[in-house]
């Protein structure tokens, strides 16, 4: 492994590190970190790249945290920077990692559509992401019906009771990733999709994936006067309680692909929905429900903005950093997701997988 390479990585929170370097007989060298974060004293910047010359390629981002932890002068302080951000950065660089500004990216954001096809959307337009045939996309969900949405190894019956469900006219889908349920009323929630090729994540951890693809959206609420933060693995919180959850899907068809999807709390029916969960339901069980409406702090009460004022802000926010075209599902596409919509993500066999 010989030759030079270039790796950036924005701190969750932080600044910009930008990571230059070459390898030779398998170490580092020639390193050179730079960025527009803050680090005191000027010196500091020295250590971190002696830290790094002469390391194995094959150190992961911690162990790259640690020989810089080792070497920094006594009383170093970083503002917008960590080691570990360093390390990764430097991970990257290793693993040819693109960056958001790297892409052309494209907007969807239809009409409303039912749950389960919104389950089959997010796995055709990954595929297609994969497959090299769409830019990598944003898209914004409309609802078309209340629903539970359960993750891809979740109970179905010990996550929701389906009697509830079914006398407040709830459908409940499984999605094609992890975590843990989600409660959907079409006013009270604003979901998105990033579909992006696996390259973007490249040299991140599973759990640093979730904070670089949040890391947009953290900025969009800043904007709207939310101070926001990632909180691992997959939740995103403020003073006031969690906004939102995330969960992630990994593709290897073509070139590789990665789904990260958000489902964020713009109101909430906290009566309904512990009903309707039963993990709800036992979580809140010595709390009672105004402890429900304080375990998710609507973005309805923290903003002060209509549903779709907020929306049309996050979408500001996004074209803003990294540009955004707008776009529309090919027939193509929709005649292949209406398809997995009625074959998979519509029937029973799939829904109640893990019964």
């Amino acid at each position: 492994m010989h030759g030079a390479y270039h790796g950036e990585y924005k701190v969750p929170g932080g600044k910009l590190v930008v990571v230059d370097l070459d390898s030779e007989d398998g170490v580092l060298r020639n390193v050179r970190v730079a960025g527009d974060f803050f680090l005191e004293p000027d010196e500091a910047i020295l250590a971190i790249d002696g830290a790094l010359d002469g390391a194995p390629v094959d150190t992961d981002a911690q162990g790259l945290a640690a020989r810089i932890d080792a070497a920094l002068p006594p009383g170093t302080q970083m503002f917008g920077l960590t080691s570990e951000g360093v390390g990764i950065a430097v991970r990257r660089a290793l693993a040819h990692a693109t960056d958001w500004t790297d892409y052309d990216w494209q907007l969807i954001h239809e009409p409303p559509q039912s749950p389960a096809l919104h389950m089959a959307l997010d796995e055709v337009l990954t595929a297609e992401v994969a497959a090299g045939r769409r830019p990598p996309t944003l898209r914004v969900w409309e609802w078309g019906a209340p629903a539970v949405v359960i993750g891809s190894f979740q109970s179905l019956r010990n996550e929701v009771d389906a009697e509830a469900a079914e006398r407040h006219g709830i459908q409940v889908v499984r999605r094609i990733s992890g975590g843990g349920a989600m409660f959907i009323e079409p006013g009270n929630t604003i979901t998105y999709s990033l579909s992006v090729p696996d390259a973007l994540v490249q040299g991140l951890s599973f759990a640093d994936s979730y904070a670089y693809l949040d890391d947009w959206v953290l900025g969009a609420l800043g904007d709207m006067g939310i101070r926001a933060w990632y909180q691992p693995l997959n939740d995103i919180a403020t003073d006031a309680g969690k906004i939102a959850g995330a969960a992630q899907k990994r593709l290897v068809a073509g070139e590789g692909a990665v789904l990260h999807h958000v489902t964020m709390a713009y109101d909430i029916d906290a009566d309904k929905m512990t009903e309707v969960l039963r993990i709800g339901r036992e979580k809140l069980s010595d709390k009672g429900t105004k402890s429900a409406k304080k375990r998710v702090d609507p973005l309805r009460r923290q903003t002060g903005l209509p549903r779709e004022a907020v929306i049309e802000r996050m979408i500001a926010s996004f074209r803003g950093r990294y540009g955004l075209a707008e776009g529309h599902l090919t027939e193509d596409e929709l005649a292949r997701a209406k398809e997995l919509a009625e074959s998979k993500f519509g029937t029973r066999e799939w829904t109640a997988r893990v019964p």
